[in-house]
């Protein structure tokens, strides 16, 4: 009989800052802004954590988990602090989103340094980085420079995206409108967008409105700025998502690519709703098939896995998640000789290939997930 294979949550999201106080051995999960006032003391002037928090749940999150780093007194939090606080999140079975807010209120931005550690780690975790704008970036020009645009920020990864430019927003503690980064907001947008619509879909669009807003900041400013047409015309080709503002739609999320995103890459990751469906699927298959490690790798285990994956995906295809008018143009799954060589199967490797059709029917992104089996003695 096989094990069924459950879908695994698809919007928990780790946050890295400073806070008043609060746990710093152990990442905490807080369920509500109430719950990180509690926790952690809430909005700190010191600290961008809380305002980050506060909009992931103004705009419909639902689980955060927050990973407190304490700083050097007046100096605050550094760019090594980060680095050195993403192994704490080894404590916690699973998260799917990851925000480093920048590292203070003024000049603060996250180094590059700091972005490539946590997009490599959250990658080895299933996971996609959400990653902020650079405060002093003005113009379509500012983000695609060369030197100081996006390229001295991230490195391009299919597990990671960016957004420009940083939003405004008031601050309960001043009653003052300042600027912000947007990490919060996104993430929050994502998770909105996974529960009403599903993890296969953009979160982006006329719905992907941002609550708690007032307006664009280009440059750091507190006066509200606009991206126009042509700055969009060239930021999205190029992987760069837009925060955009409409008379009638108000401020909302204008793009929904990676980082490895723009037009001249071709990735079959190009698309957020696509890369993070593949995580999706992987990680679900993953956990749900672990069971195998005390089965021979046979013909009959084969079956079994292939049984239940193939029902798994047909639920996604059911739901809508998949191209395609029928099964077979949606998905595929494969567990037998023709995905194992011989002495994989000696030595208990069991390998399942799953594509899957997320834009068009029969256009298949292939994925492979890997199982230790028993190893049978001769």
């Amino acid at each position: 009989m096989s094990a069924p294979v459950t879908g695994v949550a698809t919007s928990i999201t780790a946050f890295i800052g400073t806070a008043l106080h609060g746990p710093t051995d152990a990442p905490g999960s807080v369920n509500s802004f109430i719950d990180f006032e509690r926790l952690y003391g809430g909005l700190w002037a010191q600290s961008t954590l809380g305002y980050a928090v506060r909009q992931f749940f103004l705009n419909g999150g639902s689980q955060a988990l927050i990973v407190r780093v304490e700083g050097d007194g007046a100096g605050g939090i550094t760019d090594a602090d980060i680095i050195a606080s993403l192994p704490r999140l080894r404590q916690v079975d699973l998260f799917n989103l990851l925000c480093i807010p920048p590292l203070k209120r003024r000049g603060g931005d996250v180094g590059k340094e700091t972005w490539d550690a946590a997009v490599a780690y959250a990658r080895s975790r299933s996971a996609f980085v959400i990653v902020d704008p650079a405060e002093h970036w003005a113009t379509a020009e500012d983000v695609l420079n060369a030197s100081t645009g996006v390229a001295s920020v991230v490195t391009a990864k299919d597990n990671a995206a960016i957004y420009f430019p940083r939003i405004l927003a008031s601050d309960p503690l001043t009653e003052a409108v300042d600027s912000f980064a947007p990490g919060g907001t996104i993430a929050g947008i994502f998770a909105r967008t996974d529960l009403q619509r599903g993890v296969w879909t953009a979160p982006a669009g006329i719905q992907a409105a941002m609550a708690g807003v007032l307006g664009l900041s280009l440059g750091g400013s507190t006066n509200a700025g606009k991206i126009t047409d042509a700055d969009n015309a060239k930021l999205n080709p190029a992987g760069i998502n837009c925060l955009r503002s409409f008379p009638v739609y108000g401020d909302v999320v204008w793009g929904a690519r990676t980082l490895q995103g723009a037009d001249a890459l071709a990735s079959s990751w190009k698309y957020i709703p696509v890369r993070r469906l593949g995580l999706y699927i992987g990680d679900s298959i993953d956990r749900g098939t672990r069971w195998v490690v005390f089965e021979p790798n046979a013909p009959s285990l084969w079956a079994q896995i292939t049984l239940g994956v193939s029902n798994f995906m047909h639920t996604l295809f059911t739901q809508g998640a998949l191209k395609g008018a029928t099964p077979a143009e949606a998905y595929f799954v494969q567990c037998d000789s023709s995905t194992m060589t011989q002495d994989d199967i000696a030595n208990g490797i069991l390998i399942i290939e799953i594509g899957f059709a997320p834009v068009r029917p029969a256009e298949f992104v292939i994925i492979r997930v890997m199982q230790q089996t028993s190893v049978q003695n001769s």
